[in-house]
């Protein structure tokens, strides 16, 4: 009679531990994992098995607090693993969800704060003080693609919006920048939309 083959290992549904290696990237901000970094890993079933997604604890915090309260509840973690206080990650978590609140919504038109930043169309210097455009730009990770903003030159904007990876139309813009810029002296905001050209 054969035997019966072993079973295999169930995977804990979330695991919180030092980095093993440099080799991982985190989900939430893109970056590396650095080795003994304490990263979340949160249990995927993927097309060729089971596996984890892997963040920076306090990117998890911000992102996916359940899944942190969660693992916290299990004790997810190896004896000897210091781990820290989960109010202080709960707090991190409150402060990203406010912070959310206040982002702004593009397409809007701000002030450059400094003098540094550069069009992202036409690559000149946008001058400290000087009205600037945010658009929404398509941005690939991998398979996925997402809206990252980008600031350009007023009289730039007609030309951004013809960019293949533009994600921001031209219908409605104006209307959107007035809606979406009212921290901005109106005069300035005017100025603005005066040097978009036809759309």
């Amino acid at each position: 009679m054969a035997e019966e083959p072993a079973p295999i290992e169930q995977l804990p549904p979330y695991r919180l531990e030092g980095a093993r290696s440099a080799r991982s990237s985190c989900k939430g901000c893109r970056k590396k994992i650095d080795k003994g970094v304490l990263r979340l890993g949160v249990l995927i079933e993927g097309p060729f098995g089971s596996g984890y997604l892997w963040f920076h604890l306090k990117c998890a915090a911000k992102r996916r607090i359940e899944d942190v309260e969660a693992a916290y509840v299990e004790r997810a973690w190896d004896e000897g693993v210091e781990v820290p206080e989960l109010e202080s990650l709960r707090k991190i978590a409150a402060e990203n969800a406010e912070e959310k609140k206040t982002r702004k919504l593009a397409p809007y038109v701000e002030v450059a704060p400094s003098g540094r930043s550069k069009c992202k169309h036409c690559s000149e210097t946008i001058e400290q003080g000087a009205p600037r455009v945010v658009l929404l730009r398509a941005v690939e990770f991998g398979n996925q693609v997402r809206n990252g903003p980008i600031a350009v030159h007023p009289a730039c904007v007609a030309a951004a919006l013809e960019a293949p990876d533009s994600a921001t139309e031209a219908p409605g813009l104006v209307a959107a920048l007035r809606e979406n810029s009212t921290d901005i002296d109106p005069k300035v905001l005017e100025r603005a939309i005066s040097e978009l050209g036809s759309l």
